[in-house]
């Protein structure tokens, strides 16, 4: 399972256009390249799989168990060779430590044995961005390294002295990028815009992919990967909560990690997409509906005239399940108040009021035990996620659904709420706790 892991100091040093760079051009060479993503990112899984055509799965140091992790990484087999961007900085994660660790790429890297490629923004400096790298490359010693990719570089004097600061270092250059004002995609405020809102992605990932055909030593990133061996047996991924399942998705539902789609698909659940944005109900045949994260307030005023599809919605829930998390929960509450400070009426399947109006930032890992029933998972069950997002709780009148704290173990306000055969968390479910 030969593979490497694209990281870098920090975010916005040029990482995923690297990567997306990287997975098209090795996969017009002919090689079978298998995404991943190092931690709980839910935006960068889809440019993955637009740039080399093989679904990417997330690997989560912190929120895995030894099952799903190998049953996730069995994902790959078939494939030449596997290629993971890591989030945040190598070394970034949480303070207490989970399942397997603290979440961070360094951890996935030395679990999978893939070395690191780390990508350097060397503007504004020349021989220190040695020092950068080589605190990098000896702060964990076993952590495998294959060497740097220089990005942002001024000019062929620029590249000679930062050169000179690596060769006395020791460390490979693999690459080296010239400044580009426009090797960049576009963001908003949850990080890259999602790939289905990109204007042109296809254009766009063939430029990464001829950028670094010309500036990165592709033979030399071949040669550098290496990898742990694939389990002959892999566990299973996680079961379907439901046979058919009625699943939210359009520009403003997306937002759905894809071992999770993998593993109900997998089971034989039948998954039926609808689009709220197009006002379409959800399958009357559906047994449960799933509406994931995303962004509902950019799109609140289509939503909230979305007859049909509140008509559906409520229709559904008066005798089976309707579950939402994150957007999809703000989308089932009683009204969303854009950051503009207009009231929009929601679905008003739960008494849930979330405004945007002053932006609250909420980050973290979530450990949720349960009160009451979320589909496919009894009162008890101890579940890992991750939630990220701006709004505020004006009213959230109805039971909690869960006790949930952080990754250290602190209470949060965000527990989810339900009503009926209707749930919402604020949390993007990645997994039951395997030892729970």
């Amino acid at each position: 399972m030969n593979g490497l892991l694209i990281s870098a100091p920090s975010s916005g040093t040029g990482k995923t256009t690297v990567m997306l760079g990287l997975l098209r051009a090795l996969s017009e060479d002919g090689l079978t390249v298998q995404p991943f993503k190092s931690g709980p990112d839910y935006i960068d899984p889809a440019f993955h799989h637009a740039a080399c055509g093989r679904p990417s799965f997330n690997l989560d140091g912190w929120a895995m168990g030894p099952n799903l992790w190998q049953a996730i990484t069995a994902r790959a087999k078939g494939a030449d060779l596997c290629v993971a961007e890591g989030s945040m900085g190598l070394f970034d994660g949480v303070a207490t430590r989970g399942q397997q660790g603290f979440g961070s790429s360094a951890e996935t890297a030395q679990a999978m044995g893939w070395p690191v490629v780390l990508v350097l923004d060397v503007g504004g400096q020349a021989q220190s961005a040695a020092a950068t790298a080589l605190g990098f490359r000896t702060y964990l010693p076993d952590l495998p390294f294959a060497g740097v990719i220089l990005n942002r570089v001024a000019s062929p004097r620029h590249e000679r002295l930062v050169r000179l600061g690596m060769e006395r270092a020791g460390l490979p250059v693999l690459g080296v990028l010239p400044r580009r004002g426009d090797l960049t995609l576009p963001e908003r405020h949850l990080g890259l815009i999602q790939a289905v809102e990109h204007p042109d992605l296809a254009a766009a990932i063939a430029d990464y992919a001829s950028f670094l055909r010309e500036h990165v030593d592709l033979q030399a990133i071949r040669a550098a990967a290496r990898g742990v061996s694939l389990p002959d047996r892999p566990p299973a991924l996680p079961h379907p909560p439901a046979q058919r399942i009625a699943i939210a998705r359009d520009a403003a539902f997306s937002f759905t990690y894809p071992h999770l789609l993998e593993g109900w698909q997998a089971a034989g659940a039948e998954i039926l997409p609808f689009s709220p944005l197009s006002d379409e109900a959800p399958n009357p045949s559906a047994d449960l509906v799933w509406l994931p994260g995303g962004y509902p307030e950019l799109y609140a005023g289509q939503l909230a005239a979305a007859e049909a599809f509140r008509k559906g919605l409520r229709t559904h829930a008066e005798t089976r399940p309707v579950h939402g998390e994150c957007g999809g929960y703000m989308a089932m509450g009683e009204a969303l108040i854009d950051k503009s400070g207009t009231r929009h009426r929601m679905a008003g399947l739960l008494g849930l009021v979330t405004s945007y109006e002053t932006r609250k930032f909420h980050l973290g890992y979530r450990r949720a035990v349960l009160h009451a029933p979320l589909p496919g998972f009894a009162p008890g069950a101890a579940l890992r996620g991750h939630e990220f997002h701006y709004s505020t709780i004006l009213d959230q009148p109805d039971p909690a659904l869960a006790e949930v704290r952080d990754a250290d173990g602190n209470l949060v306000a965000e527990t989810g709420s339900h009503r009926g055969h209707v749930s919402g968390t604020f949390f993007h479910l990645i997994t039951q706790e395997e030892n729970a």
